[in-house]
This record gives C-alpha cells, sequence and structure tokens, in this order.
C-alpha cells in the first residue's frame, strides 16, 4: 500500500497548464479528489465532498481534450468511419459502426440483411470482450481483496468453487495461489499495486478472495479468445476493416468454415459466462447486499440495440426508450437531446442539439464553481440521463413486452427494479446483458445466408444530413453529421461516457455520475474505496495519485501509484 505524503495547503493554481492538474481548493478541509482514475479507458478525475462520513456533493472531470470531430471537417463522408473508430483502443467497433449509420441515415440507405446481421455479431463481440474485461479487471479488485487470498486454504476454495458454480472449471488453487504468492513477495505488483487491501468493506473470505482471483487469471486467456472473433468477420481486433458505408465488405469470406470457428469461440466464451462470470456477480451480491442502496440514478436512456430487421427501432432486440424517476418506457425523441458547455472548456454558453453543435476548446482554469471538465453535459429534456447496462436491462424489464429472458435474468439474480438502481445492481445488469446478448448470437449467427450479398452501392450526395444511433457496451452513442459539397461540413459525437461523467448544465444539475455518488459512504478518507466503487460501475471510457483530505484534521494527501 502506498503511504499518504502530507502536501501544504495553499499552493497557488497554474491557469493556463498544458492539461489540468488542478489541487483541491484550499480551505475546503472535506474534498477527496481522486486523480487520475486508474482502471479505466483516458483521463478522470473525481473530486467528492465528504460530510458525516458521506458523499454530500460531487464533481467529475473529464482531463483529456479529444478533438476529433474538428480533424474531420472537410473530409470524405465515407472515411468518417476510419477515424472515428480510432477515437478509443477499447470501445474498438463501435463508433465505427455508429458512423457508418450515420452516413447511411444521411444518405436514406438500407443495407442487405447480411449486412445488417455480421454488424450484430460484431457488435456482440464487442459487448461479451467489454463486459468480461470490465468485470474482471477494470471492477472486480474493488469488491476482491488480493492479499487476502494469500491466507486462503485451496482445498477449501476447490469446494467453494464447486458450491459456487455447476460448471466450475478445473482449477489448481494451490497453484494460484503460489504464484500470487511469488508475484506479491518480489514486490512488484503491477495491476495490483495501490490497492487499498485490508479496507473495513472488503467482505469476502480468503478463499472467495481467492476463487475470483484465479478467475481473474482465467478472464486474460479468455479475453483473449473472445477478441478473436472480430478477426474471422472483421479483419482484425482492435478496430475491424470490414466495414462500410453500404454495408460490410466481407461477402466473400462468408463461408461455413469461418461461420464455424466463429460459433466455437462464441461457445466457448458463453461457457466462461456461464461457469465463472455470473456465479461470481451472484456470489458479490449475496456479500455486498448493501451496495443495493448506494449509488442509483433517477433517469435513464437507452438508444436500442442490435435491429433484428429493417425496421427501426421496433425490431431492436435491445429496445430504445427512456425512463424519469423510475416511471414507464417512454419513446425517445432524438430532437429533445442538447449539449450544455456552461461548466466546460468549451466557448459559447447555450445549449445545442448535436447536429447543429460546436467543439470550440477554451480552456479558462480549473473551477469548480464554474468550469472543470473537457466533457460537455448532454441532456434530454434538460434532464441527466444514465446510459449503459443498467439502463438497456431497465428498458426490457419495464418494456410491456419484456422477453422472458430479461425475467429470467432478472430472477437468476435475485433483485428487483429497485436494487437494480445501484451500484451493485449495475454490475449485475452488465453480467444479464453479457449472457443474453452471447445466447442472441447463436441463433443470429445462423440468420447468415452464406451467398447473400453483404453491401450494395450509392452516390454520396452534395448536401445531405444524418444521425447514428448505437448503443456501446457503456451505452448510448450518438453521431451526427452535416454533408455539405460531398464533403464533412460538421460531425458531432455525444458517447456514453460523456452522458454519464458529464459536468454540470446550465441548470446547474449534476451529472449521473456525480449524482449517483452522492450519499456513498466513506470509512476511510485515505482509502476511497467506495468512491471508486460507484466510479467503475459505469465503466468509465473518458491513467496515478489519489488526493485525499482528512475531514477531521484537515489535511491534504496524495498518494501516489507507481
Amino acid at each position: 500500500m502506498p503511504k499518504p505524503i502530507d502536501v501544504p495547503k495553499g499552493k497557488k493554481k497554474d491557469k493556463n497548464p498544458p492539461s489540468p492538474e488542478p489541487e483541491p481548493t484550499p480551505g475546503d478541509g472535506n474534498r477527496i479528489v481522486i486523480d487520475p482514475v486508474t482502471r479505466i479507458e483516458g483521463h478522470l478525475r473525481i473530486e467528492v465532498e465528504v460530510t458525516d462520513g458521506k458523499v454530500s456533493d460531487a464533481w467529475s472531470t473529464g482531463t483529456l481534450f479529444r478533438g476529433i470531430e474538428t480533424i474531420l471537417n472537410d473530409r470524405n463522408p465515407e472515411d468518417a468511419w476510419l477515424f472515428t473508430q480510432r477515437l478509443c483502443g477499447v470501445c474498438t467497433y463501435v463508433h465505427g459502426s455508429t458512423s457508418v449509420r450515420c452516413v447511411e441515415d444521411a444518405l436514406g440507405l438500407t443495407i442487405p440483411p447480411n449486412a445488417r446481421i455480421l454488424r450484430n455479431l460484431l457488435m456482440g463481440a464487442q459487448f461479451l470482450h467489454d463486459h468480461i474485461v470490465h468485470f474482471y479487471h477494470l471492477h472486480a479488485l474493488d469488491w476482491v481483496d488480493i492479499v487476502s487470498a494469500l491466507d486462503a486454504d485451496p482445498t477449501a476454495t476447490a469446494g467453494l468453487a464447486a458450491e459456487n458454480s455447476d460448471f466450475a472449471p478445473e482449477i489448481n488453487f494451490a497453484t494460484v495461489q503460489e504464484r500470487l504468492k511469488r508475484f506479491v513477495g518480489n514486490g512488484q505488483l503491477g495491476p495490483f499495486a495501490g490497492g487499498y487491501w485490508g479496507h473495513p468493506d472488503y467482505r469476502l473470505s480468503s478463499e472467495e478472495n481467492l476463487l475470483l482471483t484465479a478467475h481473474y487469471l482465467e478472464a486474460l486467456h479468455q479475453q483473449a479468445k473472445t477478441a478473436r472473433l472480430h478477426a474471422i468477420f472483421g479483419g482484425k481486433n482492435p478496430h475491424v476493416q470490414s466495414l462500410q458505408v453500404g454495408g460490410m465488405t466481407c461477402r466473400y469470406d462468408l463461408n461455413e468454415q469461418r461461420r464455424e470457428e466463429f460459433r466455437t469461440l462464441l461457445e466457448e466464451t458463453g461457457d466462461f459466462i456461464n461457469a465463472c462470470y455470473l456465479p461470481d456477480v451472484v456470489l458479490l451480491a449475496k456479500k455486498y447486499g448493501h451496495w443495493t442502496g448506494i449509488g442509483g440514478s433517477k433517469n435513464f436512456m437507452a438508444f436500442g440495440e442490435f435491429p433484428t430487421t429493417a425496421q427501426e427501432p421496433q425490431s431492436l432486440y435491445l429496445p430504445r426508450g427512456v425512463i424519469f424517476n423510475g416511471g414507464s418506457v417512454d419513446a425517445l425523441n432524438p430532437s429533445e437531446i442538447k449539449e450544455h458547455v456552461s461548466h466546460s472548456w468549451y466557448s459559447g454558453t447555450g445549449a445545442l442539439h448535436p447536429s447543429s453543435g460546436e467543439t470550440v476548446p477554451d480552456y479558462t482554469g480549473f473551477d469548480t464553481g464554474s468550469d472543470y471538465s473537457w466533457l460537455k453535459a448532454p441532456r434530454y429534456r434538460d434532464q441527466p440521463m444514465e446510459v449503459g447496462p443498467l439502463a438497456r436491462m431497465l428498458m426490457a424489464y419495464n418494456n410491456g413486452n419484456c422477453p422472458q429472458e430479461v425475467l429470467t435474468a432478472v430472477e437468476y439474480f435475485g433483485l428487483d427494479t429497485d436494487a437494480l438502481n445501484s451500484t451493485l445492481g449495475r454490475t449485475a445488469a452488465r453480467a444479464m446483458e453479457t449472457q443474453l446478448i452471447a445466447d442472441a448470437m447463436l441463433v443470429w449467427l445462423d440468420q447468415l445466408a452464406l451467398n447473400q450479398p453483404t453491401s450494395l452501392s450509392w452516390t454520396m450526395p452534395a448536401q445531405a444530413e444524418g444521425m447514428g444511433m448505437n448503443e456501446a457496451p457503456r451505452g448510448a452513442l450518438g453521431h451526427w453529421i452535416n454533408i455539405q459539397n460531398q464533403k464533412i461540413g460538421n460531425y458531432q459525437m455525444v458517447i456514453p461516457s460523456t452522458w454519464n461523467f458529464g459536468p454540470r448544465c446550465a441548470g446547474n444539475k449534476r451529472g449521473p455520475v456525480e449524482e449517483a455518488l452522492v450519499g456513498t459512504p466513506v470509512a476511510d478518507p485515505s482509502q476511497p474505496l467506495e468512491v471508486l466503487r460507484v466510479v467503475h460501475s459505469f465503466d468509465p471510457c473518458i491513467a496515478c495519485a489519489v488526493h485525499v483530505i482528512d475531514t477531521q484534521n484537515d489535511r491534504t494527501f496524495r498518494v501516489k501509484v507507481n
């Protein structure tokens, strides 16, 4: 464990640094700052105010300026997906998919059924890979005490594994524990360095910790195999090569051998989901039941995903809609989406629809009372909306025609809709969704017609506007394009983590993560494990120091993670 270092208060803030590296506001005496948040993609800063042992206010800061929209101007709309797909090395497919859909909407294209099915399979593969990696390698260490696993009884752990899962893989837990001891003994802890081991809210037994640590290692192997799904019909991973406006380029890759190779990897991934992932989340739900009352949201939104016919949104496997204050599902009207910049480092003060949005950076210094993020603040009907697996599962569960698979999954975890709306529920919803998609992909795979076209021809118009709406693993993803003289006149993207981690809007309403953090208990300000649990449950995609203030002694700490 790194030791807290006293930091003198009253340090002056550089108003124009190349990238913001702010200190806690002097004199507050009750601020915890985690900067950067690790085990995520990108650069995120979280600051919370703690009163009487609970978070009373929060500020979420994206500390990296992206700016890809600005470099797309005047380029060929057909090439936009090649740039946008490289927006992220984790979401390796989703921006490419949304971009081609955006241009196809502008052109009024309906792609062939084979192209639609192939895109569903590639998007499904992205979900499976992303969710497995998130739970085990980005989020599990918020619940699993690695150091405690050193004290476990390997024989008892084997018995626990059989009890935990009917399909438990054979694992030599004594070997795993010995490897872990050597790893810890050499002092080079790698991804396990800087953890809050021994924190009072780690509630798993030593054997349970060893079990999930072993599955953490198993998942490292499994995610590599699951990533190969993209290579079969996409050419490679990351960043598939077979997308194009009007469909897919892989018609001549469609043969029975490739389909069966895809099926083998998909079934193996499904076996891991059923044998390890789902039972492990159920185990956490049993041991951390009190986390069903922490980290919930008010409003939810989903664009929907996986069209099963050319009719959208009617045929979407994961439905589209919005939910306000725990109510029923309402239809989504994309024209009601606006992005605020009143607390962001962009010029302008008004809220704009993405189709006419602007991305003009204007860094003015860090101030939680004014501007404090490179993220904009998207709103729907002027309300912050949580997006992601929890929103999608609630949308499906509250839909008037709820699929039986969703009902079965909710019953499996033993969580009702109130319990789902929480940090633990968000984690369960992600696991639930992973199984649903894996099962559906087997059906879609059989629907591929091996000798049918995968693309169509088209002509670029001089002027057009289009919108692409997809669900990425982390939530609702939208691209908007304006075509002028057959070139990109304006391009805007609103990504899931902008919805979830954006700052306050013009109405001073907190973003979803900021709101979800309020009420979170913090047992030890120098070890803000609870804050990280809430933040990581959203799977931020926005890199190693933790700033902390002791509310009793009014001191500031910085914990550096090497």
